[in-house]
């Protein structure tokens, strides 16, 4: 099963195996040898689920390869390589974003039955919606610091575009030293 298991990190891109392979290696041993422990149904599947894994994430850098080349990647590598450092799921912005809104409209409901109600205690009336609202000026903020960002990403992605490419293109060693004449 071993065997079979290193041949199928063969599968995987020579550069992304040469960064990646020996940490899946071990990793995958680690997996097996807990599975062992388990017992033979445990083991088998394991090694299904591994073996499944292995084939899966093959094609897909594969396909990454294929559509997003290195020359042209408008996608930051660093964000597609495996990385330690913690990051939110992308979820979480989205969840952040709801709960928010959920805060947002409960305030403005509690405005307008603070200012619907008499402050002497007198039976209550229909409660009258506020004249203004709050949603729609944070809709509007949030849709405004939204076309901010993009325009900045633009920026950035256009300045990284142009200067980190041409420096990388310089030779320094090719330029003549300081006193010395191309002809000399």
């Amino acid at each position: 099963m071993r065997a079979l298991l290193r041949s199928l990190l063969y599968l995987y891109p020579a550069a992304y195996r040469a960064e990646y392979g020996e940490e899946m290696w071990i990793v995958l041993e680690e997996v097996q040898t807990h599975a062992k422990k388990m017992g033979p149904l445990a083991q088998t599947l394991s090694f299904t689920r591994e073996a499944a894994g292995l084939v899966h994430g093959a094609l897909q850098e594969h396909a990454r390869g294929i559509l997003f080349p290195q020359d042209f990647s408008f996608i930051p590598q660093r964000r597609l390589s495996m990385r330690s450092e913690f990051r939110f799921p992308k979820a979480t912005v989205a969840l952040m974003t709801v709960i928010l809104a959920a805060v947002v409209v409960a305030i403005d409901k509690a405005k307008a039955i603070s200012a619907s109600a008499p402050h002497a205690s007198l039976p209550m009336g229909p409660i009258q919606p506020l004249h203004y609202s709050v949603i729609s000026t944070l809709l509007i903020t949030l849709a405004g610091l939204g076309v901010c960002g993009a325009l900045l990403w633009a920026v950035l992605f256009a300045l990284h575009r142009s200067g980190t490419q041409r420096l990388s293109d310089l030779n320094p060693s090719a330029s003549p030293r300081p006193g010395k004449t191309i002809l000399s």
